[in-house]
């Protein structure tokens, strides 16, 4: 079970990072349409749609992946002092309540919103239209890979109610905590505070 949710984890953490792309593509996008606007004197209609659509494409399938990593924002003020039984048995609790039912009404829904577009070959409203319904299948996509992953949390549930301890989740890229980086070389505040004193000294004789 654990090799199955770690896979999924995986899995997640591979849509994730793929969307996050985009990220370079909007960057590129709006900085040469600021040129182009304001140095060339040429602006060009289809790009704001061209922003939406990537933006909209990464912040959809950025979702299952910051599931993962537990990064959805969540009431921590009394979670946080609660047993892992007891915060297994909320977040169980919540998962079916309304995850389940809203992840599955995206999917569903998606899908059919999709195939519309698809049928009619839908294009923005703009003097440049651009094609809609590619986009449009990202939707489907976004809510399967959310689903599957809030599956995968819900196993990670029930093994803690079980178990009494959360099972591990695979590793990525971290915030960075500076008290465990001192820890890991082994400074403390005291010798950080000495070799400015120091360097003070050293600055005031020069």
């Amino acid at each position: 079970m654990q090799k199955l949710l770690l896979a999924i984890d995986t899995v997640s953490t591979f849509i994730g990072k793929t969307a996050a792309w985009a990220v370079v593509g909007l960057t590129v996008l709006i900085s040469w349409e600021v040129f182009s606007r304001y140095a060339l004197n040429n602006p060009h209609a289809w790009v704001l749609d061209a922003q939406i659509m990537l933006y909209g494409t990464l912040f959809m399938l950025a979702g299952a992946y910051t599931l993962a990593k537990g990064g959805h924002v969540r009431g921590d003020v009394l979670y946080g002092f609660f047993s892992p039984r007891a915060q297994a048995g909320v977040d169980l609790t919540l998962y079916i309540v309304f995850f389940l039912p809203g992840v599955l009404a995206m999917t569903w829904a998606g899908w059919t919103y999709a195939q519309e577009s698809l049928a009619i070959r839908e294009q923005t409203f703009s003097a440049t239209p651009l094609p809609l319904y590619p986009f449009k299948f990202v939707i489907p996509v976004a809510a399967a890979a959310l689903l599957l992953q809030g599956l995968a949390e819900i196993a990670r549930c029930v093994i803690c109610l079980k178990t009494g301890a959360w099972p591990p989740r695979g590793d990525d890229v971290q915030e960075v905590d500076v008290d465990k980086l001192k820890e890991m070389v082994h400074v403390k505040d005291a010798d950080i505070a000495a070799l400015d004193r120091e360097l003070a000294a050293k600055q005031g004789r020069a």
